[in-house]
């Protein structure tokens, strides 16, 4: 490995090994129902189902060091306190719903209250959104810093690792590697952090040094930019990560519970990671920002407490990928590619789901090369395509309105999308924010337009 201790080598090349161990040898199960292979057959302890949601949401890890380095405490109020806000309103309102509703994935739910073609279209949507391109290019520059090799071959690499052990395990092998993910990576920042602040000083004193920009909610952005990223954490209500979740739970109460439990999990592991980003600011003089953590700990730890660090960055990532890469293969394998087919639909779907890891896994590696930066590609994805999905979803969550107009659904959840992306082309196009506004908005107002036209005609039979 490249400038790299051969203790931390042996160490990183132990969490590979144990990961392909925990994911494919301890699957007992050769051949697996729909309903085990994506939801382990609705018997998610609690236990395992705090550790697999703390561990997959937090998958933009070395997104969270990047904007630290960049904008100081602005981290906390895009990507800490939002998600808070959202995970417990799901928490309290829609997770014991899902639990009840019985469905296995979300574009199962659209085609159960609005039709089959409006469920083929959001999980057209969906299979993007849900797509683990940002973390892989995550892994890929990770992986480039630690072997020195092309960033192409790191993220080659990192997609196919990160399918081989989901391949035959689904569901049941992300939640059994998610427990040994979510103590490594608690673990590991913990361990920076101790040795931040005996070499470098208590992190108060830090605060104190840092230049006002850094302790700005804003970032030195504007407002309107900080709420794009408020309504961005919006995606909860249609995040496939807590709807597997809560639908695979063996009761809503454990949905519920775990939720709430895992909102204070995210607290203290951001607070975690905020600090050692920083730590950073002052200490690091480089313009790799999206290094951030791997170069402060290779400047701070010693041999061997590197490598343990590491392995923590990678379980967060991993973590993040093989759910998001399974969740996508079920989106685009079973809900699009088996939808369609001609197969009988009470047929197994699992050989389309594999089919859909292959195909998600090339389209991610496209997305990575488009959109070099973790941040904007995370943006971008959720700017265009959360306001065609959120409103939608949640009018399901009241039974008594069943909306029976197939076509109004889908301009309902098109006409947002195409908004947002005629928005951000000429954007694009022209270097500059249209009109001063993020494409965000005028997205989710087509969507609340559609929203009052559905209130207040009565001939579609709700």
């Amino acid at each position: 490995m490249n400038n790299i201790h051969f203790s931390d080598s042996v160490i990183i090349s132990l969490y590979f090994f144990s990961l392909l161990y925990i994911g494919i040898f301890r699957h007992n199960n050769k051949n697996p129902s729909q309903n085990d292979f994506i939801l382990s057959g609705r018997r998610l302890s609690l236990t395992g189902f705090i550790a697999t949601l703390v561990t997959t949401w937090y998958g933009a890890i070395l997104g969270i060091g990047e904007n630290t380095f960049l904008y100081g405490l602005q981290t906390w109020f895009i990507f800490s306190l939002p998600y808070y806000i959202f995970a417990l309103i799901y928490a309290l309102w829609v997770a014991p719903k899902v639990s009840e509703y019985g469905s296995l994935s979300i574009p199962d739910h659209f085609r159960k209250y609005y039709g089959e073609s409006v469920g083929i279209i959001a999980a057209i949507l969906i299979t993007f959104l849900a797509s683990p391109a940002p973390y892989i290019l995550s892994m890929g520059i990770l992986l480039q810093f630690l072997l020195g090799i092309d960033l192409g071959l790191a993220l080659l690499i990192a997609t196919v690792f990160s399918i081989i052990y989901i391949w035959n395990g689904g569901f049941s092998a992300v939640v059994r590697t998610d427990i040994l993910q979510f103590i490594l990576m608690f673990f590991g920042f913990f361990l920076l952090l101790g040795y931040l602040w005996q070499r470098i000083g208590d992190p108060i004193t830090i605060l104190q040094t840092l230049p006002e920009k850094f302790l700005d909610p804003l970032g030195g952005n504007t407002f309107q930019y900080l709420m794009v990223w408020f309504f961005i954490a919006a995606w909860t209500f249609i995040d496939p990560g807590f709807f597997q979740r809560c639908a695979a739970a063996d009761s809503k109460d454990t949905a519920k519970k775990g939720i709430l439990i895992a909102i204070g999990f995210w607290a203290v592991f951001d607070c975690l990671t905020i600090l050692c980003g920083l730590y950073a600011i002052g200490y690091l003089q480089n313009d790799q920002a999206l290094l951030t953590y791997p170069l402060l700990a290779i400047n701070i730890l010693p041999a061997g407490m590197f490598g343990i660090f590491i392995i923590g960055v990678l379980a967060t990532l991993m973590s993040t990928i093989d759910s998001l890469s399974l969740i996508s293969a079920i989106t685009f394998g079973r809900d699009i590619l088996w939808r369609i087919s001609k197969y009988p639909q009470d047929s197994n779907p699992i050989p389309f789901i594999r089919r859909g890891l292959v195909i998600i896994s090339v389209i991610s590696l496209f997305l990575a090369f488009l959109i070099p930066s973790v941040v904007q590609l995370f943006y971008t994805l959720g700017s265009i395509l959360i306001p065609g999905l959120i409103l939608p979803f949640l009018w399901t969550m009241n039974k008594t309105k069943i909306l029976n107009d197939e076509n109004f659904t889908i301009n309902w959840i098109m006409v947002p999308v195409m908004v947002s992306v005629v928005w951000f082309s000429i954007s694009k196009l022209t270097g500059s924010t249209f009109l001063g506004i993020e494409p965000f908005y005028p997205g989710m107002g087509a969507s609340f337009i559609y929203l009052i036209l559905l209130q207040v005609r009565g001939k579609y039979g709700y």
